[in-house]
């Protein structure tokens, strides 16, 4: 028998560039997070949305490498956000579109892409761009909420959606902290939920039950917090966030800075945690994979001729687990085998 210690190697089976998946898609300047969406469908289609300089909205069959259905002229000026969200009370796939230099938010059932909602002017003031927006799931009732970057006063409240359009709530507590980013996290421990925002400094996080600031997650360097992701398949529930050059990870409940890993490279774009143990973090012209525990630049992949925008992971039948790659501009969505 052994001593029961385990050494930890770092065993890369392969990472493989297979093939760029668009030849139209584009993003303006400035974009960053959820810039396309990745799904199965309830109609067991694989889908890939992404938009184009058309203003389209454009579904991509990842099986059959064809395209679905183009929407042209979606919104009025160009999209920079997509979520998914499968409506298992209505039993349909729902994407919620982006524009935020109009404040447009559009809602779209896949199966036909009926445009469901068109909510217009989302903050009214000119100053106010909203850019960010997501599902919320509250005792199985759907809502969208919304942020915004406040570019000058007068700011305005985070706010909340039914599906049709009616506006249910604004968070008055949240004024003035907003910009760049949101999401929402369910905890199944305590059955509550917390809405998530990334801001100049700092990451907050709010209990939506309570009304009120749960924790800030506070940044000595103050810088632009883009990306966040939350880790709950461990003992600890982390939240994993960059700020420019910068990887810190949190205890999410205690609000305890756990890690903070500094990437001697360019800005941090974009990240995508995979089992646990790594991350993918997208830079100007590169993607490179973090090793956290020992915090190392293991590999790097080669390819892409702007800012990486969004990373995502999605398993496919006939690859496997595939990471899913978009960069600014008219660079392209790209396809990735992964075996790690």
């Amino acid at each position: 028998m052994g001593s029961g210690i385990v050494k930890r190697e770092i065993k890369l089976k392969h990472i493989l560039f297979l093939k760029d998946l668009t030849k139209d898609s584009f993003l303006p300047d400035h974009t960053f997070n959820n810039t396309f969406c990745l799904f199965k469908s309830i109609d067991e289609i694989f889908h890939l949305i992404y938009s184009n300089k058309k203003k389209s909205i454009i579904s991509y069959d990842l099986i059959n490498n064809k395209k679905i259905v183009e929407i042209k002229n979606a919104h009025k000026i160009f999209i920079q956000n997509f979520r998914h969200y499968f409506d298992k009370i209505n039993r349909r796939d729902l994407i919620m579109s982006l524009s935020f230099q109009d404040s447009n938010l559009k809602l779209w059932n896949v199966r036909n892409f009926e445009c469901l909602l068109n909510l217009e002017k989302v903050y009214i003031s000119n100053s106010n761009l909203i850019f960010s927006s997501c599902f919320i799931n509250d005792n199985n009732v759907i809502y969208l909420i919304t942020s915004y970057q406040c570019l000058n006063f007068p700011s305005e409240p985070i706010k909340l959606y039914d599906l049709t359009g009616r506006k249910i709530k604004e968070f008055d507590y949240l004024l003035k902290e907003i910009t760049y980013y949101i999401d929402t996290f369910y905890d199944n421990k305590s059955k509550n939920i917390y809405i998530i925002t990334g801001n100049f400094g700092k990451i907050i996080s709010y209990d939506y039950k309570k009304n009120k600031i749960y924790h800030k997650y506070d940044d000595s360097d103050k810088t632009e917090h883009i990306n966040l992701i939350i880790n709950d398949k461990e003992k600890i529930v982390k939240l994993i966030e960059s700020s420019e050059e910068n990887i810190q990870i949190w205890n999410f409940h205690s609000g305890k800075l756990l890690k903070k890993i500094k990437i001697n490279n360019n800005r941090i774009y974009s990240i995508y945690l995979w089992n646990n143990d790594y991350l993918f973090l997208g830079f100007l012209f590169d993607i490179e994979l973090l090793d956290i525990k020992n915090k190392k630049i293991i590999k790097k992949l080669i390819g892409h001729n702007e800012k990486v925008t969004t990373l995502k992971r999605i398993f496919l039948p006939n690859y496997g687990d595939c990471l899913i790659s978009q960069g600014e501009r008219y660079d392209q969505i790209k396809l990735w085998t992964i075996k790690l």
